[in-house]
């Protein structure tokens, strides 16, 4: 006990002196373990990599005119896909441990004392006076669409290093889940992807924007879970192609219109690229029109996918009120299939909601659903239950909501679960 006690406090120590360290490249930093060969912060459930970012929206109240000030609403809203997705996955009993980077500045002081607050983990986010925190300051227009923006992010490539994660390591090979965001660079990405391959933990790979969702390319291989948009999902399908094989879908009056059928076809060429670049699962999110969950094979590979997750006793509310409410083994059917020519699709409907803010809808739903995976859900049921947080993510002023109550997204899952239906299944050769 007494030498555990001595080991801690050379840790401590140790790290201490290490977040001093004014360079960003942290390649003589070791990993620095406790006397039984673990972190201190093993033991967290999910862990997530990636942004925390600082958003500062500029909405006029009347239209603006250019070279000159607008009357008008200035907010500080917490951002950063990461961070949305983790503090989603708080709000619903989860505990995931982040790995980020963040300055000693008033940006930087907003976000940590807001994480702080929440009870979480602080040992995995890098805080040094050298970092300048992640901004992204938009202007919106009266119908509050963005009309301009500027974003610096750079300290995110540049300080959230695989050394960095590398320390984190023994946290990444207990975590049920990894989910990682493409603010990362590329070293960094691989890094983070290595190590869970190590200990066979499923990895979520957000795509954050179109021009960064192309660095799917070096790590698909690794990859469990893609959650692009239609955008992202075009532009990854290039990326793993080699050329600009595919093209946007066209958002006119007709789009607009289509069957949930016909769209799925339309984007069922760049799916199934991904899936046959190594990407066990894609969620593809369509905005009003839903979500298309897609693998290959059939519902019992998507099972495979997070298969040994057990439930965690801080989760054990979500598992059991979901599973009430969404029977699981719902899609199994006879002619299910494992063959790896067969492409399976669901089709999962968006909910009503009265929006006031689109901007953590695509994140609260990603947060949701990891965090109803580490909680032993199936994969099918942690989506109803990210889409039931992303109606409730929309409907507030926050990118996640303040508080998310369980029996309403309890109630909402089911209404996303019962009205969910398979649109293909069936051999794409």
């Amino acid at each position: 006990m007494e030498e555990s006690s001595a080991q801690r406090r050379l840790d401590s120590i140790s790290r201490h002196l290490l977040l001093q360290t004014p360079q960003p490249n942290h390649g003589l930093q070791k990993a620095v373990l406790l006397s039984n060969g673990k972190s201190e912060s093993e033991g967290s459930e999910a862990v997530v990599i990636g942004g925390m970012v600082l958003d500062i929206h500029a909405t006029p109240s009347i239209p603006s005119n250019p070279r000159t000030t607008t009357p008008g609403k200035v907010s500080y809203v917490l951002g950063g896909v990461a961070r949305n997705v983790a503090e989603c996955m708080s709000k619903l009993g989860a505990k995931p441990f982040m790995i980020s980077a963040l300055g000693l500045d008033m940006a930087g002081n907003l976000l940590l004392e807001h994480w702080k607050s929440s009870g979480l983990s602080m040992e995995g986010i890098l805080k040094h006076q050298n970092v300048e925190t992640p901004v992204v300051c938009n202007v919106l227009d009266v119908n509050g669409e963005v009309a301009a923006g500027v974003a610096s992010v750079e300290a995110l490539e540049k300080f959230l290093t695989s050394e960095w994660i590398q320390q984190f390591k023994y946290s990444i090979r207990s975590a049920p889940v990894l989910m990682i965001d493409a603010n990362l660079n590329l070293s960094a990405l691989k890094a983070s992807c290595q190590l869970a391959a190590e200990s066979k933990i499923p990895v979520w790979f957000e795509p954050v924007s179109v021009a960064k969702s192309r660095r799917i390319n070096s790590i698909s291989k690794y990859v469990s879970f893609a959650s692009p948009n239609e955008d992202e999902l075009v532009a990854m399908a290039n990326a793993l192609s080699g050329g600009n094989v595919f093209s946007p879908i066209e958002r006119d009056s007709s789009r607009n219109q289509c069957s949930t059928e016909t769209l799925f076809h339309m984007l069922k060429p760049a799916i199934w690229v991904l899936l046959e670049k190594g990407i066990k699962i894609v969620v593809v999110t369509v905005g009003s029109n839903g979500v298309f969950l897609c693998s290959k094979g059939g519902p019992s590979f998507m099972r495979t996918v997070c298969k040994g997750n057990k439930p965690y006793v801080s989760n054990a509310e979500l598992f059991n009120s979901v599973t009430a409410s969404c029977p699981s083994n719902t899609f199994s059917n006879p002619s299910d299939s494992d063959k790896s020519s067969f492409l399976f699709a669901v089709h999962f409907p968006a909910l009503p909601a009265s929006v006031v803010r689109l901007t953590g809808a695509g994140d609260c739903l990603v947060g949701g659903t990891v965090a109803s995976i580490c909680a032993g859900l199936d994969v099918m049921q942690s989506l109803a239950v990210g889409i039931a947080a992303s109606k409730a993510a929309v409907e507030a002023e926050a990118n996640v909501p303040r508080v998310l109550n369980l029996a309403a997204i309890a109630d909402d899952a089911k209404l996303v679960y019962s009205a969910a239906k398979v649109v293909f299944h069936q051999s794409v050769l």
